[in-house]
């Protein structure tokens, strides 16, 4: 049974209480690749497969995984002395990251992203709560720190072009799990022109491998991957604490047939969300 870990940060759009309804779907694979990989909740959640390859575009994110995988120690020294603090975090958002060190610049992302209200990347602000204890906690943050170098250890780390990362890794036995900013949205920090998807379209009905896209309900999207396995998840929607939820529709589409899925289907028994 996988030990179950968590996101080392949280982040806009975070898949984790997802996982219970796309974790199933997870055809039997030799390599995992998550071409927009985020705080990467799936990841941390699932099996280890023999080669697993996060990617994403956010440079600050991607020498975040980076130091914890190969300067652990180094990074949790950074917060010996460090307290939650709105002043604190005013000081380190106006810092250049291009001014530190890699240790440093992971540090301030880290604790930037640990406080910021919604797990916004954009227009981040400085998240308060009166019901919950601040995510910023130098006691539990040590072994969360531990937990993910464990899980990345043997993890190859991109920084690529979401597509180039589908055609770099595409084989048979691949599973490319993408999670896209979704259409018509904000506070990823990056631009997302309709014209991804049609990509993204085309490389589900044309690649050699498996791929599972879970993406928002839209008129657009649905008519773009039309023709693709899908399954519609009612979910709630929160941010900023279970105070401030809206109703959805999560669409998740895989690239094979149904039958064939429920033919190969991976039982996730032993998993705890």
């Amino acid at each position: 049974m996988p030990k179950n870990f968590k996101p080392l940060v949280p982040w806009i759009g975070g898949k984790r209480k997802l996982a219970p309804h796309i974790l199933p779907l997870f055809p039997n694979h030799t390599c995992y690749v998550e071409p927009f990989c985020g705080a990467a909740a799936l990841f941390f959640l699932k099996e280890e497969s023999k080669v697993e390859v996060l990617n994403d575009v956010n440079g600050d994110l991607v020498n975040l995984y980076r130091v914890v995988k190969h300067h652990l120690e180094e990074l949790y020294k950074q917060f010996k002395w460090t307290l939650t603090s709105r002043q604190n975090y005013e000081w380190l958002l106006k810092t250049q990251p291009e001014t530190l060190t890699d240790i440093q610049r992971a540090s301030r992302f880290l604790y930037l992203q640990k406080l910021a209200f919604g797990g916004k990347v954009e227009g981040q602000s400085f998240g308060t709560s009166a019901t919950s204890r601040s995510r910023f906690n130098i006691f539990s943050l040590e072994q969360d720190l531990a937990d993910a170098h464990f899980r990345l250890a043997n993890a190859t780390i991109e920084n690529l072009d979401w597509a180039k990362t589908i055609e770099k890794y595409d084989r048979p036995g691949t599973l490319f799990y993408c999670d896209p900013p979704y259409w018509m949205t904000e506070g990823y920090g990056v631009d997302f022109a309709f014209e991804n998807y049609e990509r993204m379209a085309e490389l589900a009905k044309s690649i050699q491998g498996r791929m599972i896209i879970s993406i928002n309900d839209h008129p657009d999207i649905r008519s773009v991957f039309d023709g693709l396995f899908i399954r519609e998840v009612d979910y709630k929607y929160t941010v900023g604490g279970p105070q401030n939820t809206s109703d959805c529709v999560e669409l998740i589409y895989g690239n094979w047939e149904q039958e064939e899925h429920l033919a190969g289907q991976v039982s996730q028994e032993g998993f705890s969300f």
